[in-house]
């Protein structure tokens, strides 16, 4: 882990269309904690992990981790509900995309490949994997290359229960090697979370 950095949010707000989906909402993680959010759908919890990854504007406050040199963004690792993988290409094509793309060595994918069941599929188009095998695959990216801050969004749907174990462990030796987690999740994970945000759905004005 290269870069050991801390997680803060100051009076945050969010506003999807004419929709306020959350305000005023702070939280702050120092290296090696984590953040559990949950909450009923539409009440914001991509939304949140979207706004740190800076792929959606404040309505008000601050988001604050990392420094001048780097920003935020490039410290993130975001995995969202999409997978974000390309069909016509086969894992390992898929996973050297991200290796290049996010400036790794991929150093940490062979132990993942394996961890996750994946390591005999490498030549296989990512098109033909199931939902669990392509959820799997999208989680390759979390060691394609090391960021501090990982934002996972509902990471364990589609996931066996092994691969769920493997998911846990893998947060784990993050967050003990100094890094923050932000997971949104309607299934129970084993982490140890410092840290709960229970979002509520506002009502419409």
């Amino acid at each position: 882990m290269p870069i050991k950095t801390s997680l803060a949010a100051k009076g945050i707000s969010c506003q999807r269309g004419s929709r306020l989906l959350f305000e005023d909402l702070s939280f702050a993680l120092q290296p090696g904690e984590s953040l559990l959010v949950s909450g009923p759908n539409g009440a914001g919890k991509t939304s949140l992990l979207r706004l740190i990854a800076g792929l959606l504007p404040l309505r008000s406050g601050r988001i604050e981790g990392g420094d001048a040199s780097v920003p935020l963004p490039e410290l993130c690792h975001y995995v969202g509900h999409l997978n974000g993988i390309k069909s016509a290409l086969n894992l390992s094509e898929n996973v050297s995309f991200w290796v290049d793309f996010l400036g790794g060595d991929g150093s940490g994918v062979e132990g993942a490949y394996r961890a996750f069941g994946l390591a005999e599929l490498k030549e296989l188009p990512a098109g033909l994997l199931s939902a669990g095998q392509k959820r799997k695959l999208a989680l390759l990216r979390l060691f394609a290359a090391p960021r501090p801050i990982w934002l996972l969004d509902e990471p364990s749907v589609s996931l066996d229960v092994s691969s769920v174990k493997v998911l846990d462990k893998a947060i784990a030796q993050h967050l003990a090697q100094g890094g923050i987690a932000v997971v949104a999740s309607h299934v129970a994970l084993k982490v140890k979370f410092a840290q709960e945000l229970a979002l509520k759905l506002e009502p419409l004005t």
